[in-house]
């Protein structure tokens, strides 16, 4: 893997080098534009306002708008000189407890790795504190243009650094949750089929819209038909529905 970050972590005056790779690589299907009424590609191209022309995508740069709509042009060699101690620094703020931080914070997760002479042996002893602790490390780093706060903890010996979004970047669900009361009787089955459905190999389950998108575009080109799915039907005798999937949950676990 090649590193997209590398700097200094640093907690209290213990400091090492590490680099930061993507741990994770998604794998999505791309669908193209199209013009519809011919079925031609639609390509992107930039197009100065000031001038009314298209331009290359060379001439094109970023810049930062004042107040007064006049724009700022940025270099790469401007934002290399970001007054932020963050760019090239993991500074750790101070170390929670880890159910202490709500997973729908999580935002994109690194690999950190030690990254020089004399590294190995502080990144060790923080990767085993943390595990023995359960403890992880709440810092702030600047990455992707901007700075993110993120948490370092332990994952098969390596620490993997995982942003966070920002507390104002969490919205608020209002009143979503409902307030219908439940049952004693309907919590106890719910909990008795939570329990006959534990257990699942997360490797074993596959991404199908690839192969589902395949069979459309087949039917499509042949001029086929696609069944559709069926779809669940909303539950209306919640018991009666508790009660037969806790006895189907129990014919699956004896192979029937």
């Amino acid at each position: 893997m090649r590193a997209t970050w590398s700097g200094t972590l640093q907690f209290g005056l213990v400091a090492l080098l590490i680099r930061l790779y993507a741990a994770t690589e998604e794998h999505s299907v791309r669908l193209h534009e199209i013009h519809t009424a011919d079925g031609s590609r639609v390509e992107h191209r930039g197009f100065c306002r000031a001038e009314g022309r298209e331009i290359p995508y060379e001439e094109v740069g970023r810049g930062f708008p004042l107040p007064d709509g006049r724009m700022v042009p940025l270099t790469e060699e401007d934002l290399a000189h970001l007054p932020l101690r963050t760019k090239r620094t993991v500074e750790v703020l101070g170390f929670v407890p880890g159910q202490d931080i709500d997973p729908i914070s999580y935002g994109r997760p690194y690999y950190a790795g030690p990254g020089g002479p004399g590294a190995d042996r502080p990144y060790a002893l923080l990767v085993e504190a943390l595990a023995r602790t359960g403890y992880v490390a709440v810092a702030k780093v600047a990455l992707r243009s901007r700075e993110r706060l993120a948490l370092l903890r332990p994952h098969h010996g390596l620490l993997v650094l995982q942003t966070l979004l920002w507390e104002d970047e969490l919205r608020d669900p209002g009143d979503l949750a409902p307030s219908t009361p439940v049952t004693d009787r309907e919590l106890e089955l719910a909990e008795v089929l939570i329990k006959a459905l534990t257990g699942i190999d997360v490797s074993e389950v596959h991404d199908e819209y690839a192969h589902a998108l395949e069979q459309l575009v087949t039917a499509k080109v042949s001029g086929g038909e696609l069944a559709e799915p069926a779809e669940a039907a909303p539950v209306v005798d919640l018991m009666a529905a508790l009660e037969q999937s806790v006895r189907a949950a129990a014919r699956a676990r004896r192979g029937e």
